[in-house]
C-alpha cells in the first residue's frame, strides 16, 4: 500500500510540474520599449514561477534601459541574468520573492540577448523550465 501511495504521489508530482512548466512557456507578446522625455527607455517585467513577461523586449542600441522586475511568487526566489559584456549588457541580479527592483543598462551592440533566471531550485533548474527571454537590441 505505500509503495501505490508513492507511486501516486510522484505520479501527481510530475504532472503538476509538467503543467507549471507547459504555462510558463507560453509566449507573451513583444513588448517595445518606447523613449521617455528622459531619454530613458522602460519596461516592466513581471517574474513568475519560470517565467518572465513579457519574454520578448524590444529596445534601441546607445539608449538608456530601465526594466522594473516585479516578483509575483511568494516563496520561490528568482534571478534577472543577462550575460554578454561585449554589448554592455552584464547584469546577475537577485530578486527576492514578491518584491520589485530596477535595473539600469544601455546596450552598445545590436543583436538578440538572452536573459534567464540562474536559480536552481527542487525539480531542477529555472532555465531548463524555461525561465528565459529575449531582449533585442535594434540600431
Amino acid at each position: 500500500m505505500k509503495y501505490v501511495s508513492k507511486s501516486l504521489f510522484c505520479v501527481f508530482t510530475y504532472c503538476f510540474m509538467s503543467f507549471v512548466t507547459f504555462a510558463a512557456q507560453e509566449e507573451s507578446k513583444p513588448f517595445e520599449a518606447k523613449l521617455s522625455e528622459d531619454g530613458i527607455q522602460r519596461v516592466e517585467v513581471i517574474v513568475d514561477s519560470y517565467s518572465f513577461d513579457p519574454n520578448q523586449i524590444i529596445v534601441v542600441v546607445n539608449k538608456p534601459v530601465e526594466i522594473t522586475l516585479k516578483s509575483v511568487t511568494k516563496i520561490v526566489p528568482h534571478n534577472f541574468t543577462l550575460n554578454y559584456p561585449e554589448a554592455g549588457l552584464n547584469i546577475d541580479q537577485d530578486i527576492v520573492p514578491g518584491e520589485e527592483i530596477k535595473i539600469t543598462f544601455t546596450p552598445t551592440k545590436t543583436g538578440s540577448f538572452e536573459f534567464y533566471c540562474n536559480k536552481k531550485g527542487l525539480f531542477g533548474s529555472h532555465l531548463k523550465k524555461g525561465m528565459k527571454a529575449v531582449l533585442e537590441v535594434r540600431g
